[in-house]
């Protein structure tokens, strides 16, 4: 499956006609349209998750001091051993590497509820891998463990109102099947 987004851009050349009404409309306008598609793949996961993280951006800190493109904390960086996140924040190349490293870590750690809860429905959610991961991604897997062992009871929000519920579906479907779990995974 292919997420399609639209990207319309509009050069205009003279914007000099105008209608009964006196509003201004464009004439001979050129028009460039560019198509990004994000594939069911990690690529994809990354991108989608990134976008909600952070806009995609690398140098950004956001008001709980969660940092880069995919908003990571200082104590999941120090796991990593990264201790320096100005540096971290000047290396987009670093980011890419701790983010697929976290990923790996939470596909050994939830390995286990990975394999019992795939394919299952949780409050009307279908539960999959990369809903699963990016889940943890937001909560931490620990938080992940008692939202699916208690069959959705466990209710969790982020400091900005974010639920694991929401992570689930968004960012359910997606090909994770190349991430190896890891609990050793370094950048």
């Amino acid at each position: 499956m292919l997420v399609s987004i639209t990207l319309i851009s509009f050069t205009t050349k003279k914007l000099e006609k105008k209608d009964e009404k006196g509003v201004t409309t464009p004439v001979n306008y050129e028009t460039t349209k560019d198509i990004l598609k994000l594939e069911k793949n990690f690529v994809g996961f990354k991108e989608a998750l990134a976008f909600k993280e952070s806009q995609g951006r690398y140098y950004v800190v956001n008001t709980h001091g969660f940092l880069g493109k995919y908003q990571f904390g200082k104590g999941t960086l120090k796991r990593f051993k990264i201790y320096d996140t100005k540096k971290f924040l000047k290396n987009p190349e670093l980011q890419e590497r701790a983010f697929t490293a976290l990923c790996r870590v939470n596909k050994w750690i939830l390995r286990r509820d990975i394999s019992r809860f795939v394919g299952k429905r949780i409050n009307g959610i279908l539960i999959t891998e990369s809903g699963i991961i990016a889940s943890a991604h937001l909560a931490g897997p620990g938080n992940v463990k008692k939202f699916l062992r208690s069959y959705g009871n466990y209710q969790f929000k982020d400091a900005y109102g974010t639920s694991i519920k929401s992570y689930m579906k968004k960012f359910a479907g997606y090909d994770l099947s190349h991430i190896k779990a890891d609990k050793k995974a370094t950048v």
